[in-house]
């Protein structure tokens, strides 16, 4: 399959050409969401950026088998406590339970912004004994050892062989003091301080944990990846994705993990999303400067002076580069929703046109021709979705010309208005995974009446704990855009 693809290789730090190993096929794996709590707005962006990746991929007409995994084991606090059972414990709720609970959120969440599933979507616990094996493998192949009960990658061995440990994230091994959040309490079992976990031995009161040849535990929070990718993939896929976060330990500890076993890197190129800020800052609990989507949608948080729509946000998260730093502000979403109107109103007016089928190629038809080609072609440059926006608002200035008679039919093309059309609301819908949120409901009166008489039922199945009716109400609104907020003064709802 020929095209002009290039992608951004994290690995190399280089944009390359795009050239899949398999023609016409492309293997995508993109890290999921460890499921302990809420999903928030820095992820969303991460899997819409993913989301949008995706999309194109399948517009060039590519066969794409898109894993993202759901990571329910492993990943643990800086305290070395499993995120899940830690949680589970919290909320009084068994671990399976919380992670069923917090999965539904998050598909949710993605339907709310319109986002495909992906094809395979794994969860960690659903592979343990593959993840037991590969400890095995690398074992095996002299690249990890045992000390009581727990396995660690050697990363000095790996590396006198490969060369290699490091080279994604840009860090040294000699600089590689600790890994955070994976075996703090048991430094002083391993060899380096950068050797890293691959099976934990489980404490007595840890929840999660399972039988294994070295011990009863459970896996390291990176090896579940390594397994998976290549379970579904192969030993070697075209993209590996994930947010810039990942770069070191995970996915560098990935590719150790990967080579330690099969002797081959896992992906051929890697993509990494950048963080989300707000007001310029980090966005961080501690400080307050943060926001949840629903805060986002309900307008519900001092960050912001009113709620915005889904497919709002999801507009101005299109708006930065997928690599770029993205600065969520009030104002920017003010702009954000303007512009998004626009190219609704557009989308909707252009659908309603028709090309009476004479035309001339003329220079205004020359125009709107490059104009086309040149949002596929900002789209080839990396999936740069802010400058295909840009060319999509050159297309918006031409469509209202057009409806308003400055352009004449007769100065395109059939073929060239074809294009048009068939570009601009292909890009708008299937690429950018944009929809229509106007109209919603229209009988206020009626829907607030049938909104009450639920909320007083959940309310009444709350005072009873039955927890099951209670939560199904509201996620059932939730599918429909309609949020609940429980508060001091009872429960409100907004449409979302």
């Amino acid at each position: 399959m020929e095209n002009s693809l290039t992608v951004y290789n994290s690995k190399s730090r280089k944009k390359e050409v795009f050239e899949p190993i398999h023609e016409g096929r492309v293997g995508m794996y993109v890290c999921g969401p460890t499921v302990y709590s809420e999903v928030h707005l820095g992820n969303v962006r991460t899997f819409v950026s993913f989301d949008v990746i995706y999309r194109y991929l399948l517009y060039l007409g590519y066969k794409v088998r898109y894993v993202r995994n759901i990571t329910d084991v492993g990943h643990l606090t800086d305290r070395g406590e499993d995120k899940v059972s830690a949680r589970a414990k919290l909320e009084q709720l068994e671990p399976m339970e919380l992670v069923q609970k917090y999965s539904n959120m998050f598909h949710e969440m993605m339907s709310i912004f319109n986002t495909k599933s992906p094809s395979v979507e794994p969860r960690a616990t659903g592979h343990l004994i593959e993840q037991i094996e590969m400890v095995k493998d690398i074992m095996k192949n002299g690249y990890a050892y045992e000390k009581n009960g727990s396995v660690y990658f050697d990363t000095l061995k790996f590396n006198d062989n490969y060369k290699s440990y490091g080279k994604l994230s840009g860090r040294k091994i000699d600089e590689l003091f600790s890994e955070t959040r994976d075996d703090l309490k048991n430094q002083d079992e391993k060899k380096h301080p950068s050797d890293f976990a691959i099976w934990m031995k489980a404490s007595d009161e840890h929840i999660m944990k399972w039988n294994s040849p070295w011990s009863v535990g459970f896996p390291g929070w990176h090896l579940e990846c390594s397994v998976m990718s290549t379970k579904y993939l192969g030993k070697t896929f075209d993209i590996h994705g994930g947010g810039n976060d990942l770069k070191f330990p995970h996915h560098e500890n990935e590719i150790a993990q990967n080579v330690g076993c099969t002797g081959v890197e896992p992906a051929k190129y890697w993509l990494h999303t950048n963080m989300l800020l707000m007001n310029g800052k980090k966005m961080s609990k501690s400080d307050g400067n943060t926001i949840s989507p629903y805060e986002l949608f309900s307008g519900d948080s001092p960050h912001v002076s009113k709620g915005y729509s889904p497919m709002v946000v999801k507009f101005f998260m299109l708006q930065s580069h997928y690599r770029s730093t993205m600065d969520l502000t009030d104002n920017a979403l003010q702009a954000a929703e303007k512009g998004y109107s626009k190219l609704m109103d557009a989308a909707k007016a252009l659908d309603k046109m028709e090309h009476p089928g004479k035309g001339n190629d003329t220079d205004a038809n020359k125009k709107l021709l490059a104009s086309v080609n040149g949002i596929i072609a900002d789209m080839d440059d990396d999936f740069n979705t802010p400058k295909a926006l840009a060319g999509i608002f050159e297309l918006v200035n031409f469509i209202n010309k057009l409806k308003a008679g400055h352009i004449r039919y007769s100065d395109i093309t059939f073929d060239t208005f074809d294009k048009l059309k068939s570009t601009f609301i292909k890009f708008v819908y299937d690429i950018f995974g944009l929809k229509d949120e106007a109209g919603g409901v229209k009988d206020n009166n009626s829907i607030d009446g049938v909104v009450q008489l639920l909320i007083t039922i959940r309310n009444e199945a709350r005072a009873n704990k039955d927890w099951s009716t209670s939560d199904l109400i509201r996620d059932k609104l939730m599918e429909l855009g309609i949020q609940l907020k429980d508060g001091k003064e009872g429960t409100s709802w907004s449409k979302i």
